[in-house]
């Protein structure tokens, strides 16, 4: 097995970012350090380090989804020790992280493994894995508004990728709408909305490729089902 998979199939992050690891030369295998792609290892025999820590095999994989409530961080670790979804999960054996994340004033449906060539790929935008978003915006966005950010907006000098947005009701005050993406750009939601005065009041992922939120309290969690397990996987091309 190649020693990029075999990090991302440890849990230790994504191939792509096992990649930049070996490059730093914070790998090591049999304890000689390693800067270059290609390594083929063992995973039963061949010692590996990440940091001088080793890494274990390739362990169970696990998959949970969460309703992640606002004002929780979607993070490992806090250095200024706030809330972060790693503690609505207590201590887990297997390392896991979340897939992607979710802005500390947004909610709903978050995923964690520890498989990490999974993680990748559900990511990526070349995979077009569509996710879901209920998303409540101050004001009635027209016509012209919804149509403008189907087709793209320009964030940080670069167009989003067409999406599809439905409008599901309004107030006197605010609109309810259904978006859909098939990326997911640091606070897209948000900037695409801002960019046609229409700030987001209230912001929640309902759905992530064939695996929907259903039946989850906000902060609860449980692991995914082995038919969810495989529609995730294939929709992932795995």
């Amino acid at each position: 097995m190649r020693l990029q998979k075999f990090l991302a199939h440890a849990g230790v992050c994504s191939r792509r970012a096992a990649e930049e690891l070996i490059r730093q030369g914070r790998v090591s295998v049999d304890g000689r350090k390693v800067t270059e792609m290609g390594v083929q290892v063992d995973p039963e025999n061949t010692r590996v380090e990440v940091d001088g820590k080793a890494v274990g095999g390739c362990e169970e994989h696990v998959y949970l989804i969460m309703n992640k409530p606002r004002g929780v961080l979607t993070t490992v670790k806090d250095t200024h020790g706030r809330k972060t979804v790693m503690d609505l999960l207590g201590s887990f054996t297997a390392r896991i992280y979340p897939v992607g994340r979710l802005d500390l004033d947004s909610e709903g449906l978050l995923l964690f493994t520890n498989n990490g060539e999974l993680a990748q790929r559900l990511l990526h935008p070349s995979h077009k894995i569509p996710k879901k978003y209920h998303v409540t915006v101050k004001g009635h966005p027209s016509r012209r508004d919804i149509d403008q950010i189907q087709s793209g907006i320009e964030i940080d000098g670069r167009k989003t990728l067409p999406c599809t947005v439905r409008v599901l009701g309004k107030t006197k005050k605010n609109a309810m709408l259904e978006v859909v993406l098939s990326e997911g750009r640091k606070r897209q939601i948000r900037l695409m909305m801002d960019a046609v005065g229409h700030p987001v009041v209230r912001l929640a992922r309902v759905e992530m490729g064939p695996i929907k939120l259903k039946g989850l309290a906000p902060g609860k969690y449980r692991r995914l089902d082995p038919e969810e397990i495989k529609k995730l996987k294939s929709a992932a091309g795995l």
